[in-house]
């Protein structure tokens, strides 16, 4: 089994934990989110952003606990779902403002939502890592992105300026003088 089994139980148990409430909402992120605006690639994790009930301590137990009494294991940070490891991240305010305005995909005959292109370019420059810096190259490039809320999302998050370290070198290289 693989990737499109793991995300189609994770679909599954997700939607049944918010119909009986106990997660408000849950989005994709990460690679598989990416994929969704761009060509293929492979990814090593499906990424699962929770947004749970307001309370001090953020508390995931409940989602592991669905996962484990349907006799997926744990490793590491992960549940290993249908041999594919699935991360559960809850959400920030970041990533709440971004499940807001989501994106549905079906899976399966089901409804899943996906962040948008903007908020992924977001989360890719806040996370700063080689990986995600080559997702955020991969949606400019290949993805229909607004440029108006991807400024509003980088501004009001003061992720601007690093968005423009990180983008500056690709834009000396593509300049006029190399076209």
């Amino acid at each position: 089994m693989g990737s499109a089994e793991a995300f189609a139980v994770v679909v599954r148990v997700m939607n049944e934990l918010k119909k009986r409430r106990v997660i408000k909402d849950y989005a994709i992120y990460g690679a598989f989110a990416v994929l969704k605006y761009t060509e293929p690639f492979h990814t090593g994790d499906l990424d699962v952003c929770v947004l749970v009930k307001s309370s001090p301590i953020i508390n995931l137990s409940p989602i592991y606990g669905a996962f484990t009494r349907l006799g997926y294991a744990w490793k590491g940070e992960h549940i290993i779902v249908e041999g594919f490891p699935v991360e559960f991240m809850a959400a920030d305010k970041l990533e709440a403002e971004a499940m807001l305005t989501a994106n549905v995909a079906r899976v399966g005959g089901k409804r899943v939502k996906v962040l948008s292109p903007e908020y992924l370019i977001a989360l890719a420059v806040r996370a700063g890592r080689p990986k995600d810096i080559s997702k955020l190259f991969l949606l400019l490039e290949q993805a229909k992105v607004r440029q108006a809320l991807l400024d509003d999302i980088l501004v009001r998050y003061r992720l601007r300026s690093r968005f423009e370290r990180v983008t500056s070198w690709v834009r000396k290289e593509s300049g006029p003088e190399n076209s």
